[in-house]
């Protein structure tokens, strides 16, 4: 289980995160849906261990160990992922590069021509061209290759549990639904997800174990895909009233 407890974040001297708790089964998938600026992707980058989002109080546990002091990559060794809003561009580092030093770190070693069968056989089910191996990350990508690539890494690394920060955004309709397919598959491997995003368009093809809405901090409700649909019509109003 990836359980968070009463968290609380702070970033630039303020308060952006306030006592949210959440858990997340092994083969869930949870959704957090939130209007801009209510701390989405901020929670993501607090729970990976960015330093520039401090917690204050709480509990991020992953199957009974606390990884709240942990270093990034040590939270990565653990089993945690991260698909990031902005995949950042690191020029001079192949995408396949990336994966193959990723593994080793995890103590998989996978031999060379295993490890390019398996890049290739997951490039082809989200139609990258073969290319994609040895361009530099995110480098001239367009928003769809990123979004892209941030799924090629989860499907090759396999984690325990996986947050996915707005993987859904900047996709066509074909590459929403390779996404989507991806994460399925991902998820029924036992992998917990936590999926970010504004709208309902991906839930179109994923169905959650619960969805989350998220508002200045706080979750303000949780439930079954109807609040998702209810979002779509309706938006955040209503909980920014009874917030503010």
């Amino acid at each position: 289980m990836f359980e968070i407890r009463d968290l609380h974040v702070w970033a630039a001297n303020k308060e952006i995160i306030r006592g949210i708790s959440l858990k997340i089964k092994s083969g869930e998938i949870h959704v957090l849906m939130g209007p801009n600026g209510s701390g989405k992707s901020s929670l993501a980058l607090a729970l990976a261990g960015h330093p520039r989002y401090k917690i204050t109080s709480g509990l991020v546990k992953l199957d009974e160990k606390e990884i709240n002091k942990l270093s990034p990559d040590k939270r990565a060794k653990a089993g945690l992922f991260l698909a990031l809003q902005y995949p950042t561009a690191v020029p001079g580092v192949s995408t396949a590069s990336l994966l193959r030093a990723s593994l080793k770190n995890q103590k998989q070693n996978v031999a060379m021509p295993e490890f390019f069968g398996i890049l290739k056989t997951n490039m082809n089910k989200l139609k990258i061209d073969e290319s994609f191996a040895s361009r530099s990350i995110n480098d001239g990508f367009s928003g769809g290759e990123k979004k892209k690539s941030e799924i090629l890494q989860l499907s090759v690394l396999k984690p325990k549990y996986a947050i996915l920060d707005e993987v859904d955004s900047g996709l066509d309709i074909d590459s929403l639904k390779l996404v989507a397919k991806e994460i399925k598959k991902t998820n029924k491997s036992n992998v917990g997800v936590l999926l970010i995003t504004h709208y309902q368009r991906i839930l179109k093809y994923i169905s959650p174990d619960k969805v989350h809405v998220l508002v200045n901090g706080e979750i303000v409700e949780s439930g079954g895909k109807k609040i998702a649909a209810k979002l779509e019509t309706k938006g955040y109003t209503s909980y920014v009233k009874t917030t503010s």
